[in-house]
């Protein structure tokens, strides 16, 4: 197969520092074990997250000169409001900071106690955003999705016969909405199928309850449609996005992902008063309804990014780099969720150190070892992230599967990086039997990955 090179010429850089070995081991301690606590400029490739760490277009940053930064009717806005119906098919657009201020706003509307919000899987500050107001989070993921090692196309999916189970159980009145993240990030960054968006779309139909989209990624998921799905190889990935939103009632997105963009995100819906409710807490939260904390400049580049995250090939480029690190280390004998993710590469840390139980969190000792061997930031995903105590006995319920992300950042890194990388990953495997299990010795009571503080456990 010739070489998928990038969609994209490099206009402008930005330096790397390198650090020694011996100099990240003073950083990690002083971060107590914990990557989030890390200055960026001590980081050599930072996989932390990919929201937000994209680079912009050179018609991306023209359109920052561009911006109407009037307080209301903002030009920007129309543009930005344009381009997202389009897409979305949806009659109220809402601007907000952030993805996390979208969901803040739909849970502090729909959540409370006794409601209950039903995902394929939510991500960290979903559910954080549904906890907080008293409600429940409840994953259902496909049993496939529960399984790292074995391949499969649509990995992502909602257990639909789970799901209308549990809709029974609960009561269709104590559910506000279904979601179902797409792709499914927590769930290793893979793709959900129409079909099975369809047969969600069936079930709250059934039941009257709304179905909303976490859209982060929506165009990496058609993408994967267009590849995978029967049906659906002749169609513009526009068309199968169009298709995705059309089956929703709402969504929510992190334009930081999918908008190619530094900061933004959207609440966009069809029902009148969830809209007006909506936009009466963005006032109070985020600002006007034509800007919703963001700058003008801000919802220009999210427009273009938009329109930029549908050329198909910059998807091609963009599926197939990811895949590209996955071969490489797999090669090697590294244990990955297969098959490889959209925006990321998940190594299963339970099989990577098996010797280290998931109360001591292998995981979160894979991602500082990878820092400590070549200045890597990585993410854990799993007991430090998700795991929950038991009220009654004080032990850890850890989640079905114990991952590091790798995620990474959208027109940043070129092969060569992805080749370290690799290499970093491949010397840490070497050495796995003598990583060691960590203990938190500090924690928030919620979202705790992002403060916590670790200790390695000696002996």
């Amino acid at each position: 197969m010739k070489t998928i090179i990038e969609p994209f010429k490099i206009k402008s850089v930005e330096p790397i520092k390198f650090t020694t070995k011996e100099e990240r081991e003073k950083i990690l301690v002083e971060a107590g074990y914990n990557p989030f606590m890390i200055k960026s400029e001590d980081i050599i490739i930072d996989l932390l997250t990919d929201s937000g760490t994209s680079a912009m277009s050179a018609l991306q940053w023209a359109g920052i000169m561009q911006g109407d930064e009037s307080y209301a009717g903002s030009k920007s806005f129309f543009r930005f409001e344009k381009v997202v119906k389009e897409i979305t098919g949806k009659k109220f657009i809402i601007p907000t900071h952030q993805g996390r201020a979208a969901e803040k706003i739909l849970f502090s509307i729909l959540g409370g106690p006794g409601k209950y919000f039903p995902n394929n899987t939510h991500f960290d500050t979903t559910r954080a955003n549904i906890e907080f107001t008293g409600a429940v989070a409840e994953d259902f993921l496909t049993e496939l999705g529960k399984h790292p090692e074995i391949p499969g196309d649509f990995k992502g999916n909602m257990d639909v016969e789970a799901l209308e189970k549990f809709i029974i159980e609960k009561g269709a009145e104590n559910i506000p909405l279904v979601m179902i993240t797409v792709t499914n990030n927590s769930g290793g960054g893979q793709p959900v199928s129409m079909q099975n968006i369809k047969d969600v779309r069936a079930v709250c139909d059934k039941y009257g309850i709304p179905l909303f989209l976490d859209a982060c990624r929506f165009a990496e998921n058609a993408y994967f449609i267009k590849l995978r799905e029967k049906g659906y190889g002749d169609k513009s990935v526009k068309e199968i996005a169009q298709e995705m939103f059309s089956y929703a009632d709402g969504a929510t997105m992190s334009a930081k992902k999918d908008a190619l963009v530094n900061i933004g995100g959207f609440l966009a819906m069809n029902d009148e008063q969830l809209a007006m409710n909506a936009r009466n807490i963005l006032i109070v939260t985020e600002g006007f309804p034509t800007y919703g904390g963001l700058a003008g400049r801000d919802l220009e580049a999210i427009a273009q990014g938009l329109e930029e995250v549908l050329d198909e090939n910059y998807l091609r480029y963009r599926i197939k780099s990811t895949e590209y690190l996955g071969n490489k280390i797999r090669e090697a004998g590294i244990p990955i969720l297969e098959p490889p993710g959209g925006h990321a590469i998940y190594i299963d840390a339970k099989r990577f150190a098996p010797h280290i139980p998931p109360h001591q969190y292998p995981g979160q000792s894979i991602v500082c070892e990878l820092y400590l061997e070549g200045g890597v930031r990585s993410v854990e995903i799993g007991s430090v992230m998700f795991g929950k105590y038991d009220k009654a006995t004080g032990k850890l319920i850890s989640p079905p599967m114990e991952l590091v992300r790798l995620a990474i950042p959208r027109r940043v890194y070129t092969q060569s990086h992805i080749d370290y990388l690799a290499e970093v990953i491949i010397e840490v495997y070497k050495k796995r039997d003598s990583l060691k299990g960590y203990k938190i010795v500090y924690e928030a009571p919620m979202l705790r990955h992002f403060t916590a503080k670790f200790e390695p456990i000696e002996g």
